[in-house]
């Protein structure tokens, strides 16, 4: 095999691994955001993550991590729509957001 192969079959190998680790990561968010919803008493809508945001970051021991962030939508009612996030390092969950739909009520 010459450089140019081995090249992109390396580069292949590393992007299969990051499509895997990626899923991985989105199905560890769509869980928290499920048991924090269930918790709250809210409805996760869609039963979905959507990613919006992905970096390097340095973790609790000094090593370069993805960190990812990912959205959902929630409702207290089913008739209301609310953005929360949950943030991960890795696969744990580092920040989860659900704050939305407290003090935003209207009152008639």
């Amino acid at each position: 095999m010459e450089f140019p192969e081995v090249f992109a079959l390396a580069l292949l190998c590393l992007l299969a691994w990051f499509w895997l680790d990626s899923l991985k990561a989105r199905e560890a968010g769509v869980a928290a955001a499920s048991q924090a919803c269930l918790r709250e008493g809210l409805q996760l809508l869609d039963e979905t993550v959507a990613g919006r945001g992905l970096r390097l970051v340095r973790n609790d021991e000094g090593r370069m991590a993805l960190q990812r962030v990912f959205e959902f939508e929630y409702s207290e009612s089913g008739y209301d729509r609310f953005r929360g996030s949950v943030t991960l390092l890795g696969r744990e969950v580092t920040v989860l957001e659900l704050t939305a739909h407290r003090g935003l009520r209207l009152v008639q």
